[in-house]
């Protein structure tokens, strides 16, 4: 059984989407996405049986978390899993709960990222890293997304080392159109930078556009929505295209030379593992595991380092070392197989059965 809070599109959702594709045996209870989020469950339903948990999703109101914690722990009696999977901080916490208040034999936990720094104050920060370390208590294994999210949470003390696992993301696009074709199918010529992901505040759109200003030759796309969609495009340069939400995101990453990240934090950037997939470098800011997956620079946050680095990018012939380098390390294959091992595992050695 996975728990996640919501099925927004983005990397948690399109990994689990995957894994519920390609294991038998598994459901899936979720939240519902907020105002502005495309649900991925519309987009790409996984044909697994899913169920919404009346309550569950992203902000925390006290009454509707008490009400998912309590929806949780009746379908988890009644559905008596033999492991329960959560996914996303919140979800992680009320599905960790209800799983040892249910009597579940196995509980594991993945971490897309971390909450340690870029979403709170440092004292709300402070709490979360104790909640995260005490709910680690209760948790068999616990899985991050790449080497640099598990060594941040191991030095913030959660969770001890033989608890932890990386298992990189499986990411898969259909078959992209050469660069040529997608520029095409888009109206665009020239150099091409694109971003795809949401529009809030720790993925730094104001930052884009600051880079955006510093390349005036040179054509930026945003791929996404968000609550800071219209404060983005008000303040963006005539160089900047806006295409919202798409399902096609390979023909976005397909006619961009380079993709950009300009996060304050992130886990493993599932737009990035894309964009490489279709043969298309990055330059990143030094976020999360970006270092595990970026073909070209990972740079500074300053504006003045993301524009040269796009600029010393968009020079070299790159894109073919990337899409080797994803294909080899985010295959869904593996990924799945590394889950498959990890439930036999945690059912077997669990004191719990």
């Amino acid at each position: 059984m996975h728990v996640i809070a919501r099925m927004n599109v983005g990397g948690p959702a399109a990994l689990l989407v995957e894994l519920l594709e390609s294991l038998p045996g598994q459901t899936l209870l979720t939240g519902q996405v907020e105002v502005g989020e495309a649900d991925h469950l519309e987009l790409r339903s996984p044909g697994t049986p899913f169920a919404r948990v009346p309550g569950l999703g992203r902000s925390l109101r006290p009454g509707d978390d008490v009400r998912a914690l309590a929806f949780l722990v009746r379908e988890l009696r009644r559905l008596r899993p033999d492991v329960v999977h959560t996914h996303t901080a919140k979800a992680g916490a009320l599905g960790r709960l209800a799983a040892r208040v249910a009597g579940v034999p196995a509980v594991v936990h993945t971490f897309h990222g971390h909450l340690l720094h870029g979403y709170f104050p440092p004292v709300t920060a402070r709490a979360v890293t104790t909640a995260e370390r005490l709910l680690a208590h209760t948790t068999d294994r616990l899985v991050a997304v790449g080497t640099q999210v598990r060594d941040d949470l191991l030095a913030a003390g959660v969770g001890g080392a033989d608890q932890w696992l990386v298992i990189p993301p499986g990411v898969s696009l259909p078959e992209p159109p050469s660069r040529e074709e997608a520029k095409a199918a888009l109206g665009l010529t020239g150099p091409v930078v694109a971003m795809v992901g949401r529009l809030i505040a720790v993925k730094r759109p104001d930052r884009l556009l600051a880079v955006a200003a510093l390349l005036p030759d040179v054509t930026f796309l945003v791929a996404g929505e968000g609550p800071l969609l219209e404060q983005t495009r008000a303040g963006a340069t005539p160089n900047v295209r806006f295409l919202g939400w798409r399902s096609d995101v390979e023909v976005v990453h397909a006619a961009a030379d380079v993709a950009l990240l300009t996060s304050d934090n992130e886990g493993m950037p599932v737009s990035l593992v894309e964009a490489a997939l279709c043969g298309t470098p990055a330059v990143s800011t030094d976020v999360g595991s970006a270092r595990e997956v970026v073909t070209g620079e990972v740079t500074a946050a300053e504006p003045a380092a993301l524009a040269a680095a796009v600029r010393r990018v968009l020079a070299q012939d790159l894109g073919p070392a990337a899409r080797v380098a994803a294909s080899a390390r985010f295959g869904v294959p593996a990924m799945v197989e590394a889950h498959r091992r990890l439930y036999e595992e945690v059912t077997r050695d669990s004191p719990r059965r």
